[in-house]
């Protein structure tokens, strides 16, 4: 039923974004001019803890000046540090619940192990779900853990083709607030077949015509879409209020003489919409204080991300030296009295909940060695002059390894480029340096069933993407490396016919030529396996395709734990990829 009458609303609002785990602060260096010089301090930057103090401060500041108060965060809290690795999303919603949000928007990176992560999740927070273009209706119920009707999560109304929304009441007047994110987001991330995302411009538009004829006409986006794509949004679909955003990291304000860049205004008026988003990592906090007429515009609109700091500066990335000479100290105010940063303590509360429960077991892994590198290894995404990647096709090796160790009776082994995240150095490898630096990304892997046929056009597809042969590629990531596969690329070949000799190793008889008819078992991330970054024809796969509960990492740390000097060994496998006329 439409209500008769609608009343001004002020309103206190907090929000953060792409979170990625980062419960604890980050060690970042700055760059400040202090007489004419530059000066280059490490500072305690951000972190969970710091971000409570800020959200209770501004907490009492709408209590004390009468408004509502709103703290929101746009999406994607999973992946990104040891906190995910080791606890997946059971850390995030306990620190999260301790920030005390009022709603969450999905995130891409909250859905690359399938669905059943975000299942668990909102069991345990006790905040709503904001995924208004996200079809729940088909979903199947014979699932461990389902979505479909659990009671935080809002998802998508294929009846009213809206988005679910939450209403916040600020001296009586509804606030609608719902939830958006990427609507291709199988091109990038891993959700159930069974749960398609619906096409956000046409759900943003039913649902404010919808809210409106309700008579609610101060509406709040939390998206999770992208900046260029909220910018769009605005343009394109009137009647928003705001949208606060996330996805892309953007960090609006001035921080360019911190080092830290410079972002569009925060709050960028558009087509009568506010758009915000807060930058990532846990680093800063957007807040506004919003006055909303009867009619729902915004009257008053002040605002601005913060970056929060602890309050010393130091000299190196250890923080273990506090500068402390008169250019710091002059440094140091500076920053005190800078627009865009608060200097605050951590909450004590939020700090104890990760030093009692998560500190000790991530501090433990980061001292576990579990094999020592006599050498350098290096890590490229496309072959260069001095070879190929030395690390990529040992990650593809694990990936081999622990799942025959599983009995999945794999023959081969593809992973993208861009999975590997860095080199290894020589010396002690601990579990850290695995799941946090160089495959950070808690993507499971799984087994597939192609053609040898197949099996030549998915390595094509990724080789073309990569260098943008004949095909508007997404990068180098893409650039697919092995083991127990070798073959041939033939770059100014007609497209279908560029890998050629393509051959595989059998542990009995050595390599043998590819069959085309022949089926062939593989192992792969979920990643790949969609058939993202040129890897499509990887689609085309003979029986239903296989995925575990392994993570990249879980493989990697597991051939390194059984075989500890397996980094010291040469491989006829290794660097088995090659290329032609590139």
């Amino acid at each position: 039923m439409k209500r008769k009458e609608n009343r001004s609303a002020r309103l206190v609002l907090a929000h953060i974004n792409d979170t990625h785990s980062y419960f604890e602060p980050t060690s970042l260096q700055l760059t400040l001019e202090v007489d004419d010089q530059p000066v280059t301090p490490y500072v305690s930057a951000g972190g969970f803890a710091r971000i409570a103090t800020r959200a209770h401060q501004l907490r009492d500041d709408a209590k004390r000046m009468n408004s509502g108060f709103l703290f929101l965060h746009a999406g994607d809290c999973f992946q990104g540090t040891l906190y995910f690795s080791l606890f997946k999303g059971k850390a995030n919603a306990e620190m999260l619940n301790a920030l005390e949000i009022d709603a969450m928007a999905l995130g891409n990176h909250e859905l690359d192990m399938g669905n059943e992560p975000v299942a668990k999740f909102v069991q345990k927070v006790n905040f709503p779900l904001l995924a208004g273009n996200w079809d729940l209706s088909h979903e199947c119920q014979s699932k461990p853990y389902t979505l479909k009707g659990v009671d935080n999560v809002y998802d998508y109304a294929p009846n009213t083709k809206t988005a679910k929304w939450i209403i916040k009441e600020v001296d009586g007047e509804p606030i609608a607030i719902f939830g958006l994110s990427l609507d291709k987001m199988s091109d990038i991330s891993n959700p159930d077949a069974d749960t398609p995302f619906v096409n956000a411009e046409k759900t943003a538009r039913k649902t404010i015509s919808t809210l409106n004829a309700l008579g609610v006409n101060k509406i709040i986006l939390l998206s999770h879409l992208g900046y260029d794509a909220d910018l769009e949004l605005a343009e394109k679909v009137s009647g928003l209020s705001l949208i606060i955003g996330g996805h892309s990291h953007h960090l609006q304000g001035d921080f360019s003489d911190i080092g830290l860049g410079q972002g569009d205004e925060y709050g960028l008026l558009v087509n009568g919409t506010r758009v915000l988003q807060a930058g990532f990592h846990s680093l800063t906090m957007g807040h506004a204080y919003i006055d909303f007429a009867a009619d729902g515009t915004i009257t008053k609109f002040v605002g601005k991300n913060e970056l929060l700091l602890g309050r010393r500066l130091f000299l190196n990335a250890s923080m273990s030296q506090v500068g402390e000479d008169s250019s710091y100290h002059q440094a140091c105010e500076l920053l005190n009295n800078h627009n865009n940063v608060v200097v605050c303590k951590k909450d004590p509360d939020v700090h104890k909940i990760l030093a009692d429960k998560y500190i000790p077991r991530v501090r433990k892994l980061q001292s576990t060695i579990i094999a020592t590198n006599n050498q350098p290894l290096r890590h490229i995404r496309i072959p260069d002059a001095h070879g190929p990647s030395e690390v990529a096709p040992l990650v593809c090796e694990s990936f081999y390894y622990a799942m025959n160790k599983r009995h999945y009776d794999v023959q081969f082994a593809i992973h993208n480029a861009g999975g590997v995240r860095t080199s290894l150095n020589e010396g002690d490898i601990t579990v850290a340096d695995v799941a946090g630096k160089l495959l950070p990304f808690a993507v499971p892997i799984g087994m597939y069933q192609v053609t040898g046929a197949t099996l030549a056009l998915v390595l094509e597809g990724a080789i073309n993407n990569a260098f943008n042969n004949g095909v508007e590629g997404t990068g180098s990531g893409s650039y697919p490396y092995t083991h127990n596969l070798n073959f041939e690329y033939i770059a100014d070949a007609p497209m279908g016919s560029r890998v050629t000799n393509l051959k595989i190793y059998n542990e009995e008889t050595g390599w043998e030529q590819v069959q085309p008819e022949q089926i062939y078992r593989g192992a792969s991330s979920a990643y790949t396996m969609k058939g993202k970054e040129g890897y499509d024809a990887v689609v085309n796969v003979e029986s239903d395709p296989v995925v575990t509960n392994l993570s990249m990492a879980d493989c990697f740390i597991e051939l390194l734990t059984d075989q500890p000097n397996r980094l010291n060994q040469s491989s006829h496998m290794v660097n088995s990829i090659w290329h032609k006329g590139c």
